[in-house]
C-alpha cells in the first residue's frame, strides 16, 4: 500500500516547468515550455520564415535532448507561431558557394543529426503544423513520430525550383508516403494541402485551427496515461522492425513482447485490468522479480 501511494504521489508531480527561451544574436529563435509533461518547442523566427539555420537546428536538437531521462517528460511537440509558414526549410544564404563546401557539408550533417535525434527520443515527438512546411521543413514534419495539421497547412519539397533538389527531404518524405507521391512532390515541387497530406499519410490528423490546442492536449493526455518505459520500449522496436524482413520482424517482435512482460509496469497494467482499476505506473525499466 505504501508503494502504491508513493507512485500516485509521484504521478501528481507533473507541474509546470518553463525552460529558458533560446536566443541567438538578440533574436529569439525558439520558445520552449513544459507543462504537465508536454514540452512545447515553438519556432518563432518569423523574419526568416523559421528557416532551419545552423543555430535553429542546434537549438532544436538541444531542446529535444534536454532532460530526456526526466520521468515527467512524456511527449515533445514541435510547432511554429500560428501563421502562414511552419518552416521554409534551410536558410539558403548559408548554402551559397562562397560559404565553402565544408560549411555546406556541416549544414546537412546537422540536419541529419536533428532527424536522428527525433527518432532516438525516448518519448514521442510530434509536429503541429499551421502553415507551409517546405523542403527541410517538410522533412522535419515527416521525421516526427506523427504530425497533426490545421486545415490551412501545406507541404512541399520545391528545392529544384531554386536549383537545389530536395534529396535529403525526400528521404523522410518517401518513408511517410507512397513512392509515386513522394516522386511527384520532389520532382514537381507542387504542394499538398492538408487533406491530401492526410490521405497520403504525411500527417495523422487534420483539425480546425480553433480546436487544435484541445486536440493536442487530448493526444498528449493519451500518451501521458501510459507507462513511459513501455512507450520507450515500443517506439524503439517499432522503428527497428520497419527495416527488417517480415519473418525476422515477427521473430524479433515475439522476443520484445516477452521482454515487455518482464517489466513491472507490464504486470501492473495486467493486474489493473483484472482488478478493474486505473494502473499506477512506475515509469521505470524495473523488472518483475521471479
Amino acid at each position: 500500500m505504501g508503494l502504491m501511494l508513493k507512485l500516485r504521489f509521484q504521478n501528481m508531480l507533473s507541474l509546470r516547468r518553463t525552460i529558458n527561451t533560446a536566443s541567438v544574436g538578440g533574436s529569439t529563435l525558439l520558445k520552449v515550455e513544459q507543462i504537465n509533461g508536454l514540452r512545447k518547442i515553438t519556432m518563432s523566427d518569423t523574419k526568416t520564415r523559421n528557416a532551419l539555420s545552423m543555430q535553429m537546428m542546434d537549438e532544436l536538437i538541444s531542446n529535444i535532448e534536454r532532460n530526456q531521462s526526466d520521468e515527467r517528460l512524456r511527449s515533445i511537440m514541435i510547432t511554429s507561431v500560428p501563421g502562414p509558414v511552419f518552416s521554409a526549410g534551410h536558410n539558403l544564404k548559408e548554402l551559397t558557394s562562397n560559404k565553402g563546401i565544408d560549411q555546406q557539408r556541416a549544414i546537412f550533417a546537422k540536419c541529419n543529426q536533428l532527424m536522428i535525434t527525433i527518432r532516438k527520443s525516448e518519448v514521442p515527438v510530434f509536429a503541429v503544423v499551421y502553415g507551409l512546411a517546405a523542403a527541410a521543413g517538410c522533412q522535419l514534419v515527416a521525421a516526427c513520430d506523427f504530425a497533426i495539421a490545421t486545415e490551412k497547412a501545406k507541404f512541399s519539397t520545391p528545392g529544384a525550383n531554386f536549383g537545389v533538389f530536395c534529396s535529403t527531404p525526400g528521404i523522410s518524405v518517401a518513408r511517410s508516403v507512397n513512392r509515386s507521391l513522394a516522386a511527384y512532390m520532389v520532382l514537381t515541387g507542387l504542394p499538398l494541402n492538408s487533406q491530401e497530406a492526410l490521405q497520403a499519410g504525411l500527417v495523422s490528423k487534420v483539425f480546425p485551427e480553433d480546436t487544435i490546442e484541445d486536440s493536442v492536449q487530448q493526444i498528449h493526455n493519451s500518451i501521458r496515461s501510459k507507462s513511459r518505459s513501455i512507450i520507450k520500449l515500443g517506439k524503439e522496436f517499432f522503428y527497428k522492425q520497419i527495416e527488417m524482413g517480415y519473418e525476422e520482424a515477427l521473430k524479433e517482435g515475439a522476443e520484445v513482447m516477452v521482454q515487455n512482460l518482464q517489466y513491472q509496469d507490464s504486470q501492473e497494467g495486467l493486474d489493473s485490468f483484472k482488478e478493474k482499476r486505473k494502473p499506477v505506473w512506475s515509469h521505470t525499466d524495473d523488472k518483475v522479480k521471479m
